[in-house]
């Protein structure tokens, strides 16, 4: 089967439309400090407008353990709709109940209103499948056609992801296509050369993405606070730096399994050593095989990859024809720790091919850093379902819509 797509749903004018985004954007006293997703959502939500759709739009935004939480209202992301579509965006402080069906009903074609946030409710998260349902059938209640087109929770088997659509008329939105048509460019047949950078925290995280990409890629490169598991496996002492020991063994297999097939793995020859895990840490740069050499001894903790493995970095990218890169390669947030992101940052913007941000952190990194989503290929919505899909992983919101 293939996709299902807004063609397929057929003339929406004055038909209510409900829409799943991802609108899960971070607040800091209550200013949206990253409007990435919301902006993602803006070309679907156009073309459900112009084809004179009352259009419903529901989302999550961050964890409030299915409590109402103030501090992750929607409140502050429909007026920032608002302002991004250049009309009147609704907003109903209740996910469901009477003042939100009344609501829904008086939208006029072509209006739009935001519901409260979901996960407001426990049962858009519950492991029972009748909870899930009976949630889903009051959302249900509130629309004639569903679109789904948060594709950072596909990956996830929720009320408004999963249940949902297979209570109305379903299909993708135009986000969800166009991640799956980057992320079967980065599958089916990259072009060559083919490099995944990866960072972020931990080596668990990734372990799937290593096993499926390795037979797939050119170059591997490892960064992030993942390099110090590496380097461990390799038998170097690295301090206080953040360590899988239980991973271990199974990344000695990666760097086998890399040297097997050919693949240029590619590991930090200098990192930046700290004090501590703050902004204003003392901090040296010393080869990755003397992290307990510097004047912090055994203390010391890495908290980026050094200059001299950015470049080689920045190197193997830009002679790179796709590059998919997840993953900080260090604590970006601190000034003094940034340097390592921004230089493979930079590279990815100079990529002659593909290159393609795969979400989540590396998303924030770019955006904090100062670079804008159109220096990028792509920059991935989802970090979570991205690195799924790359693992080669069914993902519940997809198979719904026929994928």
């Amino acid at each position: 089967m293939a996709l299902r797509t807004l063609d397929s749903l057929g003339t929406l004018s004055g038909k209510r439309v409900i829409v799943r985004c991802d609108l899960n954007v971070p607040l800091k006293d209550g200013t949206i400090t990253d409007d990435g997703r919301v902006r993602a959502s803006l070309g679907t939500l156009n073309t459900l407008i112009n084809a004179g759709a009352r259009v419903v739009v529901i989302s999550h935004l961050g964890r409030p353990d299915g409590e109402v939480k103030p501090e992750y209202s929607l409140a502050p992301v429909a007026q920032r709709l608002s302002e991004l579509l250049g009309k009147s965006v609704g907003f109903a402080p209740e996910t469901t109940g009477p003042a939100t069906t009344a609501a829904v009903g008086s939208l006029a074609d072509g209006q739009i209103i935001v519901l409260e946030n979901l996960r407001f409710q426990a049962a858009e998260t519950s492991k029972s499948d009748d909870e899930r349902k009976a949630f889903a059938e009051q959302l249900a209640a509130l629309g004639e056609a569903f679109v789904s087109d948060g594709f950072g929770v596909v990956h996830r088997k929720q009320a408004s992801v999963y249940d949902l659509p297979q209570l109305l008329p379903s299909a993708a939105g135009t986000l969800i296509e166009t991640e799956l048509d980057v992320l079967e460019r980065l599958t089916e047949k990259p072009e060559r050369p083919y490099s995944v950078v990866l960072g972020g925290s931990k080596v668990s995280d990734k372990l799937g993405v290593i096993e499926h990409l390795l037979p797939r890629v050119d170059n591997l490169l490892i960064g992030g606070g993942m390099l110090f598991t590496f380097l461990a496996a390799q038998g170097h002492s690295v301090g206080k730096s953040l360590l899988e020991t239980d991973q271990l063994d199974r990344v000695r297999g990666y760097i086998r399994d890399a040297e097997a097939r050919g693949v240029n793995l590619v590991l930090p020859t200098d990192v930046v050593v700290a004090s501590g895990f703050a902004a204003d840490a003392d901090h040296e740069t010393v080869a990755s095989d003397a992290i307990e050499s510097t004047r912090f001894g055994a203390d010391g903790l890495g908290l980026d990859i050094g200059p001299d493995t950015a470049s080689a970095f920045a190197d193997v990218i830009a002679a790179s024809k796709t590059v998919f890169w997840n993953g900080p390669m260090g604590v970006f947030e601190f000034d003094a720790f940034a340097a390592g992101t921004k230089t493979v940052a930079q590279a990815l913007t100079e990529v002659d091919g593909l290159g393609v941000v795969g979400g989540g952190d590396s998303a924030s990194a770019v955006r904090a850093l100062g670079f804008t989503d159109d220096q990028f290929g792509h920059i991935s919505t989802g970090g979570g379902a991205s690195l799924e899909f790359l693992e080669g992983k069914k993902l519940p919101g997809l198979e719904v819509l026929g994928w």
